[in-house]
């Protein structure tokens, strides 16, 4: 039994100021597909975690090539996964001088290709 070193190549995007839940509706959207294919679905998907997740794709493609001399035709998204991240809490006034918080919430994403030769 012989197990073939699997090359992956990985980029993580952390602090991102977008709610894990709005990511992971884009990052459904491209699991499993071509980069040439995911990177098209991400360009042409009205929401907003697109572009971020865009430049994400785009910067696991470069380390695919420069880091892991991988092939640009043969890679695909294997993973990608959005974390939530630290919430920023702020105060917003109130009526009645009472007070509402504000949560700013944050995700951690993560995207890892693959060669499937």
């Amino acid at each position: 039994m012989e197990e073939t070193a699997v090359m992956e190549a990985k980029a993580t995007l952390r602090y991102s100021r977008i709610s894990a839940r709005k990511v992971k509706i884009v990052a459904d959207l491209i699991r499993g597909k071509n980069v040439d294919e995911a990177l098209a679905i991400v360009k042409f998907t009205p929401k907003a975690s697109s572009s971020i997740i865009e430049k994400l794709l785009k910067s696991a493609i470069a380390n695919a090539e420069n880091n892991h001399g991988m092939k640009h035709e043969n890679l695909y998204v294997a993973e990608i996964f959005a974390n939530q991240g630290p919430t920023l809490k702020r105060i917003r006034p109130a009526a009645k001088g009472s007070a509402v918080r504000i949560r700013k919430r944050t995700s951690h994403i993560t995207i890892v290709l693959r060669d499937d030769k």
